[in-house]
């Protein structure tokens, strides 16, 4: 299970328990690079990141698996999907196309405030927080996704930083929001699984999902947005479940 932007493997935990309870078997969830407890690099492109997986996947002695990616983690497993067909058993891209995705303003801003967030030494957890929060609050207005955004915020040796490398995010913004070309398609099952409220994957995609990914099953999940398998927890779980079940 592959997180999205600003995200970290435990976005994916509760969902990993439940499936690993309906009898899904193992379940990984990783840290993308640059992102959560996983080494930073210059570097953050979905050819790099569909390396780090088929690199995990070597170490662990996985010859195949079935790879479920949320937004920017749903564009590295359809490269991995692309790339290496022979790793991967199913392909479930949540709420994300294999297109360019023009909602990049609202990112640069929020990086560039992270960027500007200073904590002074000595504060406690929650005041830090509160800090970064009110920090963040004229950019980020929704409340949710700060929080979100805050989950990154970490105590080093007493001084607050976040564990985001933000510089590499920031520099590859671009490569983020688009997609690689690729010419040949991914065979094998696929779902692609949106919410209805997300402007994320739209009818206009569609060409390009069926071109590379020609069994692909398009479904929404009603009144979810973005963040799909968190406001709908038990829809996502039961159309991720079915699908797994599927011939």
């Amino acid at each position: 299970m592959l997180h999205g932007l600003f995200g970290n493997h435990s976005n994916f935990q509760t969902v990993a328990k439940a499936l690993v309870s309906r009898g899904s078997g193992k379940v990984l969830t990783m840290d993308a690079r640059n992102h959560g407890s996983s080494p930073h690099s210059p570097l953050m492109t979905y050819e790099a990141m569909s390396l780090d997986v088929q690199h995990l996947l070597t170490r662990l002695g996985i010859t195949k698996c079935i790879v479920l990616g949320h937004s920017m983690g749903g564009k590295t497993a359809m490269t991995l999907a692309l790339q290496r067909p022979d790793l991967v058993e199913r392909l479930i891209s949540v709420d994300i196309s294999p297109t360019t995705t023009a909602l990049v303003s609202g990112f640069s801003a929020y990086i560039s405030a992270m960027k500007s967030v200073r904590i002074p030494d000595g504060l406690s957890r929650s005041a830090a927080r509160q800090l970064a929060d009110d920090h963040l609050r004229p950019v980020v207005q929704l409340p949710q996704l700060r929080h979100f955004l805050l989950t990154n915020l970490v105590e080093v040796e007493g001084r607050y930083a976040w564990r985001l490398n933000l510089e590499a995010i920031s520099h590859h913004l671009t490569d983020i929001m688009n997609f690689p070309v690729f010419h040949k398609p991914y065979l094998g099952p696929a779902l692609f699984l949106g919410g209805s409220e997300s402007p994320y994957m739209s009818s206009k995609d569609y060409p390009e999902i069926q071109r590379l990914f020609p069994k692909a099953d398009i479904q929404y999940i009603e009144g979810a947005g973005h963040i799909v398998h968190q406001e709908k927890f038990e829809e996502f779980v039961t159309a991720v479940s079915k699908f797994l079940l599927s011939p």
